[in-house]
C-alpha cells in the first residue's frame, strides 16, 4: 500500500534508479544512506529521500472545490467591545469566516469571549451572516451556545439555506482538554440523541458534531494518534445519530472535523488527505453514500515559540500552505505573538493577510488537489491511514474514545510521544529556529492586549487526566 521509494527496488535494473544511487553514494562519501537520507515521523513512518510518481489513487478535494477555502479569523478577546471592533476590521479586510472562542474552551489558551447569552449578539452586530462562515470552538457548554446562536439567527431572520455554520460540539475534546464532564459518560450518551433530534427538528444547517484533534495535537499527539482519536469520535457520533433514529445518510454530513497543521508541510498535507480517506472508509463500511468531509484547520499552538516570535510567521505560512494544498475547507492562523498573551491588532493582521496572500496572490486555491500523484505525499498518506486505523481500533477495544480517556489510555500514549519529542529537542536531534538554532541575542518587545487570563472551572461529575497544550519550546527551556 503506497508509493515505492526510489531506493526500494521496484525495478532492479532501472537505469534511472542506478544513476541516482550512484550519485547519492558519491555525495555521501562513505556516510550511511539510512542515517543521512532517511528520516522517520513521530509515528515511525519511514520517509525516503526520493519517490517514484504514484498512480492508482483518488483525488482529495475540499467539500466544495469550486470555491476558495474560508479565511477564518479567531475571535477570543474577553473584552466584547474590543472583539466587536476586531470582527468588523477582519470582515472589512477580507476575512470570510469567524472562529468564536469562548472562555473555558480547550483551545482558548487562557482567554476567550465571555460566557454570556448576549455575547454572540454583541460580537456579530453588523456581520453579513449569509456571507460569513461561523464556527463555535468546542466548549463545555456547547449545547447552550448552540441554542444562543440559533436564537440569534432567528432574531436576525437569516435564510438558513444561505448559512455556513459549525456548532463545535465535541465531548471527547472537552473531556480531554478540561479533564472533566458535567455528567457521566452514560448520561451523556443517553441525552445526546434527544438533543440531536431537537436540532434536526429545527432544521439547523451546518456541522452539529465536530471531531476536534487540535486538543490532542497541542498536548503532544503524533499525526496518527490525532487522526485515530478524531476517527473514534466521529464513529461515536454515527452511533448517536442511530440512537436518535436519524438516517445516517442525512446525518453524516452534519459531522465535521478540526485538526492542527504545523511547519512539517508534507506530513500536514498527508494528514489532511488521510483524514478524508479514512472518513470515506468509515462511511463505506457503514453503507453510507460517501460525502466529502467538512475539515477546519488551525495552525499548531504546539509549534509556536516565545523566543524570536517573528519566526512563528514563517511557521504559520508553511502550515497554512499545507492546509490549503491538503484541501481543508477553512483555515485559521494563530497570531504569531500568542505565546506572550492576547494578540494585538498587528499580529491579527499578519495572520489574516498571510492567508489572503496565499489565496488571492498565489492563487493556490485554483488548483484542485495539487499533491495528487506525488509519490512522497501519497506514500505518507497511505502510511498515516494505516497507523491511524490501528490507533482507532485500539481506542475501540478500550471502550471508545470517552472511556479510553477516562481510563487514561490515550493520555498515556500521547505522553510517551511528547516525552520522546522533547528528548529529541533536548539532545539536538531536532532544532527550533530562533530558540535552539540561530537564537537572537536581544529579544524585541512584544505587543499584546491587556487581558487577565481566565481560570477554567473545575467542577464536574466524571474526571480524567487533562491534556493541556504544551509548546515544543518548553521542552528546551523556552519561555512559558
Amino acid at each position: 500500500m503506497g508509493s515505492k521509494a526510489i531506493d526500494e527496488p521496484s525495478e532492479p535494473d532501472s537505469p534511472q534508479r542506478q544513476r541516482w544511487l550512484a550519485l547519492a553514494e558519491k555525495a555521501l562519501a562513505g556516510a550511511s544512506f539510512e542515517e543521512k537520507l532517511v528520516s522517520h515521523s513521530d509515528d515511525g513512518i519511514r520517509i525516503n529521500p526520493l519517490y517514484e510518481r504514484a498512480s492508482g489513487h483518488e483525488h482529495s478535494l475540499r467539500a466544495n472545490p469550486l470555491k476558495p477555502w474560508i479565511v477564518s479569523q479567531r475571535v477570543d478577546d474577553p473584552d466584547v467591545e474590543r472583539a466587536r471592533a476586531q470582527v468588523a476590521e477582519d470582515i472589512a479586510q477580507g476575512a470570510t469566516g469567524l472562529s468564536l472562542v469562548f472562555e473555558g474552551a480547550p483551545n482558548s489558551f487562557g482567554y476567550g469571549l465571555p460566557y454570556a447569552p448576549d455575547t454572540i449578539d454583541r460580537v456579530l452586530e453588523g456581520v453579513p451572516l449569509d456571507q460569513t462562515y461561523l464556527r463555535v470552538d468546542v466548549h463545555p457548554a456547547s449545547r447552550a451556545m448552540a441554542d444562543w446562536l440559533t436564537a440569534f439567527l432567528a432574531k436576525r431572520r437569516v435564510d438558513p439555506a444561505r448559512l455556513n455554520l459549525s456548532f463545535g460540539i465535541d465531548p471527547a475534546a472537552i473531556f480531554a482538554g478540561t479533564g472533566r464532564l458535567r455528567m457521566s459518560i452514560e448520561a451523556l450518551q443517553a441525552s445526546m440523541p434527544q438533543s440531536l433530534a431537537h436540532f434536526f427538528a429545527m432544521d439547523v444547517p451546518g456541522v452539529l458534531l465536530e471531531a476536534d484533534g487540535r486538543v490532542f495535537h497541542n498536548s503532544g499527539a503524533t499525526e496518527a494518534q490525532e487522526l485515530g482519536i478524531m476517527l473514534a469520535s466521529a464513529v461515536s457520533y454515527l452511533r448517536l445519530f442511530e440512537e436518535a433514529r436519524q438516517a445516517l445518510i442525512y446525518a453524516a454530513p452534519h459531522i465535521g472535523f478540526a485538526l492542527a497543521v504545523n511547519q512539517d508541510q508534507f506530513l500536514s498535507i498527508a494528514k489532511i488527505r488521510a483524514l478524508r480517506r479514512l472518513w470515506m472508509r468509515v462511511l463505506e463500511a457503514s453503507s453510507i453514500q460517501p460525502t466529502p468531509a467538512s475539515v477546519h484547520a488551525e495552525t499548531s499552538y504546539r509549534m509556536v515559540t516565545a523566543a524570536d516570535p517573528e519566526t512563528n510567521i514563517l511557521r504559520s505560512t508553511i502550515a497554512c500552505f499545507a492546509a490549503a494544498v491538503g484541501g481543508t475547507d477553512s483555515i485559521a492562523i494563530l497570531p504569531h505573538t500568542i505565546a506572550h498573551g492576547l494578540p494585538a491588532a498587528f499580529a491579527r493582521r499578519v495572520a489574516r493577510n498571510t492567508q489572503l496572500v496565499i489565496a488571492r496572490e498565489s492563487h493556490l486555491g485554483h488548483v484542485g488537489d495539487p499533491a495528487f500523484g506525488s509519490g512522497g505525499i501519497e506514500a505518507l498518506t497511505d502510511s498515516l491511514c494505516e497507523a491511524a486505523w490501528k490507533e482507532f481500533r485500539q481506542i475501540e477495544k478500550e471502550g471508545g474514545v470517552l472511556q479510553s480517556l477516562k481510563d487514561g489510555h490515550i493520555q498515556s500514549r500521547i505522553g510517551e510521544a511528547r516525552k520522546a519529542r522533547a528528548e529529541a529537542y533536548r539532545s539536538g536531534e531536532r532544532a527550533i529556529v530562533g530558540t535552539t538554532l540561530h537564537p537572537v541575542k536581544t529579544e524585541r518587545p512584544v505587543e499584546t492586549l491587556e487581558a487577565t487570563p481566565r481560570i477554567a472551572p473545575s467542577d464536574g461529575t466524571v474526571f480524567c487526566e487533562p491534556l493541556p497544550p504544551v509548546r515544543d519550546d518548553a521542552s528546551v527551556g523556552g519561555m512559558v
